[in-house]
Parts: structure tokens; C-alpha cells; sequence
């Protein structure tokens, strides 16, 4: 009964990775995809999105990171899945779900589910390319269209060695509009051998329940909610044990920012910052009503000291009341 964090492109990042592994709950990560065509990628590639790579690819409180690719050319994507491996991945995961328009107009993630037979030789050039033990596993969509290509693309990927399968539970065109069809993930469950994990709109341990007794699947992968509620998947796993915890508290939330603005430093220049911090804090806005009421002010700061300013300011208990009136 694994709980898993989502590539989500552009914001979970390495640092984001570290901040919410250490909350606890989350049994595995995947990072963002990296963008394989037709030249050979350096290492220093491979090292940017997963620089767990370093330490036997997983975080410092020894959470596994899978290394997942994108690409739409078969010999390529065996390259690089091998040297994936080489640099010291555990796991090689590929994007048949991205439904970006300018990836899917190069050929890459969920538009790949229009051509089940190119998705199965993907998969198998990297099953291939990949030593034996090395799990290599894959994230698709429900369909591009609609949602009528899961089964047949469920199977292609089990028959070309797809030990796992993640199904955001919407297809492209349904974008992340509510609801998720949870049920059709259970056909593709029904239809393969392969493990199938669901993905897709899970903000709550209600909605985690929901799921699993919809889909049929003991495993999930979520994105957006644990990025909305950082103890989700701990919230998740007590409630696995019949407990329950505290949920996290706003200041909580805020020390996880400021520790994800700290280790961001290094990396990157200050307005680059505030940016992912905004980008964090628009689905913090979901979990937490101090967050709403701070975003027309720190929607506006260019600065990260000022940003954390505004977030660890008090806010009257009375104005959270009438907010959740």
C-alpha cells in the first residue's frame, strides 16, 4: 500500500523532493522527465533532474527516486535508459502522460497513446537496453482523445516488460479537470499482469480510500495534493494503521518553505526563487486558509526575504474565521 509523489514537470524538483520525503509517508519518487531526441544527453543532464544519482538514487532520509524519460525514439530511449543505469538509476520510468501541448507536439508523452505499437517498441528498447533487476515501469493517461486507448496501451506497455504501470485517470483532452475515472483505471488493472497504480485527484485520506476501492489498486501515485497538503501521505499511512495524526499546521507549512527556499539558493538566482515558492504556494492555497489569504500580497514580492516575511506573519483568528465562514 505505497504512496508515491509525482513527476510533476517544473515544480517537483529535487529540493521539493527532499522537503516532503522528510514530512514522511511517501515510499517512492519519480523525477521530473528528462527530454530524450536524437543527440546523446551528458551526464550533467542526468545529474541536474536527479541529482540523487549521487546517493544511490534517493533522498537523504533514503526515500527511491525513479529516473524517468521521455522520448518518442525507441533506439534513443534504450540509450539512455541504460545510461541512466549506468550513472546509478534503480529504476527507469517513461512519460506516456505529459499532456503539455509543445511535448505533444514533438512527439512525446500522452500523444504517444494514439500509437499503442510505438509506445510498446519504446518501452521494450529500454527493457532491453536495461539489465535484468532494474525495474523499468511507465506513466500513461487513460487515452489522448478520450478515454478509450487505456486497455489497449496497458497491454502494449505489459507486453513489452512494464513491470509497473501509473494511470493519471483522465485522458489528455480531459486535462486535470475534475473528476478522475477511477473505474476505468480498474479496467486496465483487469486487463494486464502488470502492477497498476492510480493517479489523479486525490487531495484527501477520503479520497485515497475512494480510489483504491474504485480502482482496485493498492498503490498510488499523488501530485497535486501532496503538494497541497505536505502530511498527506503520513495522514495516509496512519490512517493504514486505523490512526490517526494531527494535520500540519500553517507555521509547519511555512518552516517547509523556507527550508525549500534555502537548499533552492544554491542553485538558483533569487526571482527564480520566489517564483517556485508562488508556484508551491498556489496549491498551498488549496490546504491551508492562511495561504488564500496571503496570496494577493505574496503573489506580488519579487524577493525571497520578503516573501518568507509575508508568509510568517500572523493572521487574526478572527480573519480565518470569516474566511471559512
Amino acid at each position: 500500500m505505497r504512496v508515491i509523489l509525482a513527476p510533476m514537470e517544473g515544480l517537483v524538483d529535487a529540493p521539493i523532493r527532499e522537503t516532503l520525503t522528510r514530512v514522511g509517508g511517501i515510499d517512492r519518487c519519480v523525477t521530473e522527465f528528462i527530454r530524450v531526441t536524437h543527440g546523446t544527453l551528458p551526464p550533467r543532464i542526468f545529474f541536474k533532474y536527479a541529482p540523487e544519482l549521487e546517493r544511490d538514487c534517493a533522498t537523504r532520509v533514503g526515500t527511491p527516486v525513479a529516473v524517468q524519460l521521455l522520448g518518442s525514439d525507441p533506439g534513443q530511449m534504450g540509450l539512455h535508459g541504460l545510461k541512466a543505469v549506468e550513472l546509478g538509476a534503480t529504476q527507469v520510468d517513461i512519460n506516456f502522460g505529459c499532456p503539455a501541448k509543445t511535448v505533444n507536439k514533438h512527439k512525446g508523452g500522452c500523444v504517444l497513446m494514439r500509437e499503442p505499437e510505438l509506445m510498446y517498441a519504446i518501452t521494450a528498447a529500454v527493457r532491453e537496453a536495461v539489465p535484468e533487476g532494474i525495474p523499468v515501469t511507465a506513466k500513461m493517461r487513460l487515452g489522448y482523445d478520450d478515454r478509450s486507448m487505456g486497455v489497449a496501451c496497458g497491454q502494449a506497455l505489459e507486453a513489452a516488460g512494464a513491470e509497473e504501470i501509473v494511470i493519471h485517470a483522465r485522458s489528455k483532452v480531459d486535462g486535470y479537470k475534475p473528476p478522475a475515472y477511477w473505474e476505468e483505471i480498474a479496467k486496465v488493472r483487469e486487463a494486464v499482469n502488470s502492477h497498476v497504480i492510480a493517479n489523479g485527484e486525490i487531495w484527501t485520506v477520503a479520497d485515497y480510500w475512494r480510489c483504491r476501492e474504485v480502482s482496485g489498486c493498492d498503490d498510488v501515485m499523488i501530485g497535486r495534493g501532496l503538494i497541497a497538503r505536505p502530511d498527506l501521505a503520513a495522514r495516509i499511512k496512519a490512517s493504514q494503521r486505523g490512526e490517526s495524526i494531527p494535520d500540519m499546521t500553517w507555521p509547519e507549512a511555512v518552516d517547509l518553505v523556507r527550508e525549500y527556499a534555502e537548499a533552492l539558493q544554491a542553485r538558483l538566482e533569487d526571482r527564480f526563487i520566489t517564483g517556485r515558492i508562488k508556484q508551491w504556494m498556489n496549491f498551498l492555497r488549496v490546504g491551508f486558509a492562511e495561504a488564500e489569504l496571503l496570496w494577493p500580497e505574496a503573489r506580488k514580492i519579487r524577493d525571497v526575504a520578503p516573501m518568507l516575511a509575508c508568509l510568517d506573519q500572523d493572521i487574526p483568528e478572527a480573519r480565518l474565521k470569516t474566511h471559512a465562514a
